[in-house]
């Protein structure tokens, strides 16, 4: 009879525990520390992506060259070089010389390529400070412990053609003056200048090559941007790589069919708007042959409201999509509005800050800031409307002194056709719409509308869109 053993895991129809480790506060930190670093832009890590293997591989491959190339190198030419000095200072002290010691300075010239002197004894210079690094200076150093083992000094340092060797012998100094070619790879510049010339030039094809990619990539962004502003973009035209193409083509068939959308909803509501004034016509006709009597009265009050209601309704659904983006002076529109709004006794008062002219569809932006003022000013009766136009941003406040509305209910006037009791959102037709309007019209235009609380105590209205 077989047994389950607890630790198998959990029987079968139910969900394992998660294994997943939560990350730790220190690699959430890290993590966003260098997500911080790191460029935001496709251009920048496109380039990144590029340079930081190029970088890695030339740094390795120049670590390697100097490890092994250029140190194998020097290290044979130092020993080749100290080997002549030995051979030098076995002569001069196993055979007797003549004087002067022509014949051994004529021969490690002639022979060995060697500047030697010969000099009365005494001691060595002094020692002269040491680079931070000089593998010349190391390899020379070791082969002549090494090889001669006797007190020297030497002088690698400074643009000189040519090493200076000094070594303390039993009864005399002697100097040696050798090419620096003698003792160490002089050709390693060479390398390094080919190795960052062509590292240089594949960067600069690498920054042509991705700049002409991403030029594409960045018009399809600054097309969808501008379309969702309501601008118009008619230059447009798929170009680049076959993927940024299909992209392009599937925005523009995108924008065909969202135009031919709203063109056809503007030609249905066009039509019904002229078939329900027509009956509405005949009423007031029909009306206008009865005479004034009290339920004619109210009858005609009943078609005015059904009239005003229609209009509402048509250009809440209608829209201004049909309308093109032109340069407008918000300024001048703020004060024909504040000066209108001022015939139902409030008292408005503009104030604008930056430049006034910016991009918007004029008919559709005055009638957002027309709801917003007069749904203000029918609630308060000081209204103060502030406008800042900077760093590519249009913010109008409107704010007034009236009852406001409770921070809880703010999302939900802006719905289409819902009214509050006692709703500040009621426009003339009582239709609720106005508020709906008005932040339709803010975001079809890139922005939006937000209701917060007024420093005069009562609403304020933001008004946000790019410019």
């Amino acid at each position: 009879m077989s047994t389950t053993d607890a630790s198998a895991g959990p029987p079968p129809g139910t969900l394992a525990p998660s294994s997943g480790v939560p990350a730790s506060p220190s690699r959430e930190r890290s993590r966003g520390f260098f997500s911080r670093l790191l460029p935001k832009g496709l251009y920048t890590r496109s380039l990144l992506i590029i340079i930081v293997p190029i970088v890695i591989l030339q740094s390795v491959i120049a670590f390697v060259f100097m490890e092994r190339h250029w140190d194998r190198v020097t290290t044979r030419l130092s020993s080749a070089t100290v080997r002549s000095i030995a051979a030098i200072i076995e002569v001069l002290e196993t055979y007797d010389q003549d004087p002067g010691y022509r014949t051994v300075t004529r021969l490690a010239d002639e022979q060995l390529n060697l500047s030697i002197a010969v000099l009365p004894p005494g001691p060595l210079p002094s020692p002269k400070p040491k680079q931070f690094f000089s593998l010349l200076d190391q390899a020379l150093s070791r082969e002549l412990s090494d090889r001669i083992g006797r007190p020297f000094w030497i002088d690698t340092i400074g643009r000189s053609k040519f090493v200076e060797i000094q070594i303390k012998l039993d009864e005399a100094n002697l100097r040696i003056l050798a090419r620096r070619s003698q003792t160490y790879a002089s050709n390693t510049h060479i390398f390094l200048a080919w190795m960052i010339g062509t590292s240089v030039v594949l960067i600069g094809v690498a920054i042509l090559f991705l700049r002409n990619q991403i030029r594409p990539i960045e018009r399809l962004a600054d097309a969808a941007e501008g379309f969702g502003k309501g601008r118009n973009v008619p230059d447009f035209e798929p170009r680049g790589a076959r993927e940024v193409r299909r992209a392009s083509q599937a925005f523009i068939e995108m924008r065909r069919r969202i135009e031919r959308q709203i063109e056809q909803r503007t030609t249905m509501l066009a039509g019904v708007s002229h078939d329900l004034r027509t009956i509405l016509t005949r009423f007031r006709l029909q009306l206008a042959l009865l005479g004034d009597t009290p339920a004619t009265g109210d009858l005609k009050q009943d078609v005015t409201e059904m009239e005003e209601m229609l209009e509402a309704y048509v250009a809440f659904a209608k829209g201004d999509g049909d309308e093109s983006t032109q340069d407008t002076d918000i300024q001048d529109v703020l004060k024909d509005l504040a000066h209108g709004a001022e015939l139902t006794g409030a008292t408005v008062d503009v104030r604008f800050t930056g430049d006034p002219v910016l991009p918007v569809r004029p008919n559709a932006i005055k009638r957002c800031l027309i709801n917003l003022i007069v749904n203000a000013c029918r609630y308060g009766d000081l209204v103060i409307i502030t406008a800042t136009h900077e760093k590519g941003w249009l913010t109008v406040n409107v704010d007034d002194d009236g009852p406001g509305i409770p921070p809880e209910k703010r999302e939900i006037v802006f719905r289409a056709f819902v009214r509050l009791d006692q709703a500040r959102n009621q426009d003339d037709a009582g239709t609720g719409l106005g508020l709906a309007i008005a932040r339709d019209i803010a975001r079809t235009h890139g922005g939006d509308v937000e209701l917060s609380d007024a420093p005069l105590g009562g609403l304020r209205a933001s008004l946000r869109i790019p410019g």
